[in-house]
C-alpha cells in the first residue's frame, strides 16, 4: 500500500512538472490519467502491480 501511494504521488508530481514545463499539454495529460484510471480497473492491474512489486523488491535488495 505504501509503495502504491508513493508511486501515485511520484507520478502525479512528474505529470504536473511536465504540464507546467510545456512538455505535455492538458489534453494528452488528461488522456494519460484516464488511461491509468481505466487500466487500474482492468484485469491487467494485478499483473502490473505484481511486476512493480517485484521491481521495487529487487531494487531494495541491491542496497543490502
Amino acid at each position: 500500500m505504501a509503495i502504491s501511494l508513493s508511486m501515485v504521488l511520484l507520478m502525479g508530481i512528474i505529470l504536473v512538472v511536465l504540464i507546467r514545463g510545456g512538455s505535455v499539454k492538458i489534453g494528452p495529460a488528461l488522456v494519460a490519467v484516464l488511461f491509468g484510471f481505466f487500466l487500474a480497473s482492468s484485469s491487467a492491474a494485478p499483473d502490473i502491480n505484481d511486476a512493480l512489486d517485484e521491481i521495487t523488491e529487487s531494487i531494495s535488495e541491491i542496497g543490502t
